[in-house]
């Protein structure tokens, strides 16, 4: 790993907001996501899951996280469970973590090789009466294609079949919605290393330049910074390229005139940032630019005025269509002839924004949580709102990162350029 070690602290936190969530009795098992595969003898750079970093803080395949708080045998209610090093091995990949290692990152005493696992397993099922199995449950999940984590689920299910099993995801999605300080402070980390490099390209772009030259002074500041990498695939689209939301060819070049939509994040300590500015190539906004910025912008700020703790979040989205459809409607848009014949169902104003305006943030960039209950102290939403202008061939998207706390919230980018008048200043200096 590039980042500097996090207090096990964090870990051993996240594991007792587990365990007491869980029933009488019962065990819950953790396998890690495995290596996938690229053509040949390669293989895709490791992801851990997210929820046995979560749990434990190892960044390793084949690691399972066993949790069984009722077990008798008190050395045995957090086991982690590792693939046994051995030389050659590592030879070929490298260093592979030992027992002592392990526990200092997690805090996890109890560490067995995996070779061992099977028997281990088989005497605390046949104590424990419910198995939390692990499956990936996030609302945009692509069910098409195969399921390393059912594959685990039906093997376990087949080899124990008269327990009662539950599901581990349904109880990981409202904890994980909800960081501790801990979590935040990790987070500030993947923030700081953003903002470092918005600065960085804010004195870099200019007429001319390419989209992938600014994707990779992006990347040279997130990886001089010990991030791991970019939190998602890096958006850098300049003109009516930016009204694709998932654009990530950039492969472009930024022509004066037109403005220019960055969409990054870094990440660190598997937890990640997500950053979007919108700036002109040429430093300087055209009237017409600053008058579409300035009222995305306006919906952005009713957004950190209105999302805190208590707010019901369907309640937040319909506060925030109602201040786009207002913005649209001041800026020429869209018309009050528009409003008045509209389908409901399909509002005048998503002709102009057309994706959701906030996500939960965490150890994935749209991390699990809910989309309809109230909103509670302690969770990372965006917020992001966008006005894409087919006849213009302009996309603005203005986007921070905003933390629920009991006194309201805080917006952990604050104080990085965000109005025309920051930005331009930046610009001007470079």
């Amino acid at each position: 790993m590039k980042y500097t070690p996090i207090p096990s602290k964090l870990y051993e936190q996240n594991r007792q907001r587990y365990i007491k969530k869980m029933k009488p009795n019962s065990v819950a098992i953790f396998p890690a996501s495995p290596t996938f595969p690229k053509s040949g003898d390669g293989v895709y750079g490791y992801k851990p899951d997210a929820d046995v970093m979560w749990l434990s803080g190892i960044v390793q395949e084949k690691t399972i996280v066993v949790l069984y708080p009722d077990n008798p045998d008190k050395n045995m209610r957090e086991v982690l469970v590792l693939l046994r090093p051995n030389d050659m091995l590592e030879k070929w990949v490298g260093h592979k973590l030992r027992k002592h290692e392990a526990t200092a990152i997690s805090g996890i005493s109890n560490v067995q090789w995996l070779d061992g696992f099977d028997t281990m397993l088989q005497v605390m099922m046949n104590s424990a009466d419910v198995v939390y199995v692990n499956t990936n449950e996030h609302n945009r999940l692509d069910v098409e294609l195969p399921r390393t984590d059912l594959a685990f689920v039906h093997d376990l299910m087949k080899k124990y079949p008269a327990h009662n099993y539950d599901r581990a995801a349904r109880i990981m999605k409202e904890l994980r919605a909800v960081k501790t300080k801990e979590e935040i402070e990790v987070t500030k980390q993947a923030i700081a290393i953003t903002a470092k490099a918005f600065d960085r390209v804010l004195k870099f772009v200019e007429p001319g330049v390419m989209e992938y030259e600014i994707e990779a002074e992006i990347t040279h500041e997130f990886l001089r910074n010990r991030a791991t990498g970019h939190a998602y695939g890096c958006i850098i689209a300049s003109g009516d390229r930016a009204r694709t939301l998932h654009y990530e060819e950039n492969n472009q070049e930024c022509k004066d005139g037109e403005l220019l939509l960055m969409d990054f994040g870094a990440e660190y300590g598997n937890y990640n940032a997500d950053l979007t500015r919108t700036i002109p190539v040429n430093g300087k906004f055209t009237k017409r630019q600053k008058e579409v910025y300035d009222a995305c912008l306006a919906v952005h700020n009713h957004g950190k005025s209105i999302l805190k703790p208590g707010i019901l979040f369907p309640d937040y989205v319909k506060s925030i269509n109602a201040e786009m459809e207002k913005q649209l409607l001041k800026i020429g848009l869209i018309t009050k002839s528009d409003i008045k014949n509209q389908d409901p169902a399909d509002p005048a104003f998503r002709k102009y924004f057309y994706h959701g305006v906030s996500h939960h943030l965490g150890l994935v960039v749209h991390d699990v949580g809910s989309y309809t209950d109230a909103v509670k102290e302690g969770m990372l939403f965006t917020i992001e709102p966008g006005i894409y202008v087919e006849e213009e061939q302009m996309g603005i998207r203005i986007e921070n990162n905003i933390w629920m706390t009991k006194s309201g919230n805080i917006d952990l980018f604050k104080g990085i350029p965000i109005t025309t008048e920051e930005i331009e200043a930046v610009m001007k200096r470079k």
